[in-house]
């Protein structure tokens, strides 16, 4: 005995369909009440969610436990209240007032489900449980997820289906179906012309920052990354978390926004696993900027330096010592260009950037009057 069938019911099933029983029965009422299937009908989206929501609960051997044992509201609190006693909040054994919500309210159009008005909230499932407890997945994410898993491939009509949950949408949404034959490879429209068959959508991919030092990117380094991923164990049919070291490899003379990209690293989704790419930003230096394959940096020198003359050293990014001088007058602005003490070109192995030292000219914040006719004289 089961709490209660309204899910059963909405797929037209048993409660004890099996789980391939379930999921040709949400092929087929999910076809059949699609909304672009449906365009005049204006109860077919309703009837969707239901199905849609129907199935994402069914389908999922753990939730459909909860659900045979408790009922919906039980599963929808998050199983943290004592489950609610039989018969209670009213006929059908829905034991709440306002009805089920999402595509469960007002379902009394279909057979077997009256007293279930209102509703009209979207949910999807939380695994955290608590207050927030179990949510309905999006009807469009449940049958998208369903194509890709392969649900496209269990009836006659698969061609059909693959146009639906590809996203293939035209301006005239599923228009010309009826009239379609089934052929390998494409569609036969009613003019007898052929369309080829929408594609899968692609797996995605997941970027994340990979922050670089200046000197790292001079000379190069390996960076040993800690991945953790969710993979699907089929054994259990459960998602498992798995951990796995990746190396990667930093050559010399990459730029800010350089992707480094591994194939199949990221999250096991249906249809694939994600691809993970690295992308470089570049920490802040306390003497260089980067432009280019070119190194700036600035040297302040006083008022009276910029007059009379002036020393530095500075150090380049590999460590060597340059002297910087000027005899001045020293503009302010003034820029001093070392070739070849830059960035490493990617591109270009042997060669290199240039460093550029601009000249700040600091100012005095004040001058007595003494001085000022000192200067005019000199001036």
């Amino acid at each position: 005995m089961v709490a209660e069938t309204k899910l059963y019911d909405a797929l037209s099933i048993q409660p004890s369909a099996s789980q391939d029983e379930i999921k040709k029965a949400y092929r087929k009422a999910a076809l059949k009440h699609h909304p672009d299937k449906n365009k005049d009908n204006p109860n077919a989206s309703e009837k969707f969610k239901e199905v849609s929501q129907a199935y994402e609960i069914l389908s999922d051997p753990e939730k459909r436990k909860v659900y045979d044992q408790y009922g919906l509201e039980f599963l929808l609190r998050g199983g943290q209240e004592a489950p609610p006693p039989q018969g209670a909040g009213g006929s059908g054994g829905i034991p709440f007032e306002g009805g089920m919500p999402g595509g469960f309210g007002g379902m009394g159009g279909m057979g077997g489900m009256g007293g279930m008005p209102g509703g009209g909230r979207s949910f999807h499932f939380s695994t955290n449980g608590g207050s927030g407890g179990f949510n309905f997945s999006n009807p469009e994410d449940i049958f998208s997820s369903f194509f890709k898993q392969g649900g496209a491939s269990m009836g006659d009509d698969d061609d059909i289906f693959s146009q639906f949950a590809s996203g293939a949408r035209s301006a005239g949404g599923f228009g010309g179906s009826s009239g379609t034959s089934r052929r390998s490879g494409g569609f036969r429209e009613p003019n007898g012309a052929m369309k080829q068959r929408a594609q899968t959508p692609e797996v995605t991919t997941v970027e994340r920052p990979l922050p670089v030092t200046l000197e790292q990117l001079f000379k190069g380094a390996k960076k040993k990354m800690n991945i953790k991923r969710k993979t699907f164990d089929e054994a259990t049919n459960k998602r498992k978390m798995e951990e796995k070291v990746l190396e990667i490899d930093i050559k010399p003379g990459y730029k800010a926004g350089t992707k480094i990209k591994f194939k199949g690293w990221g999250d096991q989704e249906e249809g694939g696993t994600q691809d993970l790419h690295f992308i470089i930003t570049e920490k802040e230096h306390p003497i260089f900027k980067r432009v280019g394959d070119d190194l700036r940096a600035i040297t302040e020198i006083n008022l009276k330096e910029a007059l009379t003359g002036w020393r530095r050293t500075i150090t380049t990014i590999d460590g060597k010592q340059l002297a910087l001088s000027g005899g001045g007058p020293t503009q302010p602005g003034h820029e001093i260009r070392y070739p070849e003490q830059g960035m490493p070109k990617s591109k270009k192995p042997g060669e290199r950037g240039d460093m550029i030292v601009e000249i700040k000219v600091k100012f005095p914040a004040s001058l007595t009057q003494a001085q000022k006719t000192k200067l005019m004289e000199i001036l």
